[in-house]
């Protein structure tokens, strides 16, 4: 397993790149990649499932299907996903 919180806060677009390509060759070797971030985009933009927390509790799991800023946010604020 490898978590990363906030791996691309404060870098450039092209070390940014490195880091998702890195991600991706983990994930595909077999490695559980746990990311931690506040950018929404990136995390749609680079994850396979997002488990979205609200007051200490996962709130729920999107499979890639499902994701879309509204359904991150209705889960971030206790509310179910429509």
């Amino acid at each position: 397993v490898m978590i990363l919180d906030e791996p691309t806060r404060g870098i450039d677009i092209g070390a940014k790149a490195e880091i998702y390509g890195l991600m991706r060759a983990l994930a595909d070797a077999g490695v559980a990649v746990l990311m931690i971030s506040s950018d929404m985009e990136e995390v749609i933009g680079v994850s396979d499932r997002i488990a979205v927390m609200h007051e200490g509790q996962i709130s729920g799991i999107l499979d890639k299907e499902q994701f879309s800023q509204e359904n991150v946010l209705l889960l971030a604020v206790g509310k179910q996903p429509r």
